[in-house]
């Protein structure tokens, strides 16, 4: 299929405490990875995008590991260990800007207040940001076997993405360092590609994106 890369790749990434291990050591290059002699302190776009897209990229870890685990389908193991190893070291980038900037890895109140207008900061209760997947459908993921499995991982991942699309767009282009608008800017390309890719894999078997 032309749809991904066929070069295999070895597939192997250990759960538990061993991912608990990676995220601390990729904390660790984040916060290497800001240039030296720049306030330990951030904007509200930079803070508010690495916290609230560091949530969202944890559940897209989340049900890549589930896939990559229970799929019988070569290419959809290999899109879920792309998305996973991404994913994983990007959250970890963005959690060592946190820890340099002494913000909490979880912003107080609703998330995406830091767009502005485009989010209501006054609701009362905290609301999930848009395209995360709820218990329902991860407990229906779980519970699936063969195609069918494979047809709802690609479903959640592709709405999973979209959700994420409008704070990548809007912290790409009015982050305050650079280094995050770049980080960004690399998740927005890299996803919209995936994307695309995703959405021939389920019409290839026979279904179609879920509504955002």
């Amino acid at each position: 299929m032309n749809s991904l890369r066929t070069a295999s790749r070895t597939v192997r990434i250990a759960l538990g405490a061993a991912m608990l291990l990676a995220v601390g050591l990729l904390v660790a290059s984040g916060v290497l990875s800001l240039r030296v002699g720049e306030p330990d302190s951030a904007d509200p776009v930079d803070v508010g995008f690495s916290q609230d897209m560091s949530v969202h990229h944890l559940q897209g870890v989340q049900m890549a590991s589930i896939a990559r685990e229970k799929s019988q389908d070569r290419l959809i193991r290999q899109l879920a260990f792309d998305i996973e190893t991404t994913q994983l070291e990007q959250t970890g980038r963005m959690k060592g800007w946190l820890s340099l900037w002494n913000e909490p890895d979880l912003a107080p109140g609703n998330p995406m207040t830091w767009m502005a207008a485009e989010h209501d900061q006054h609701t009362p209760q905290r609301t999930a940001m848009p395209g995360m997947a709820s218990k329902q459908d991860l407990d229906r993921l779980r519970s699936l076997e063969g195609p069918e499995f494979d047809a709802f991982f690609l479903q959640l991942m592709i709405r999973h993405h979209r959700g994420g699309t409008p704070m990548m767009q809007y912290a790409s282009e009015r982050a305050e360092r650079p280094q995050v608008r770049n980080l960004a800017q690399q998740m927005l390309t890299a996803q919209t590609a995936e994307i695309d890719v995703m959405t021939r894999m389920l019409a290839e078997r026979g279904a179609r994106p879920l509504p955002d």
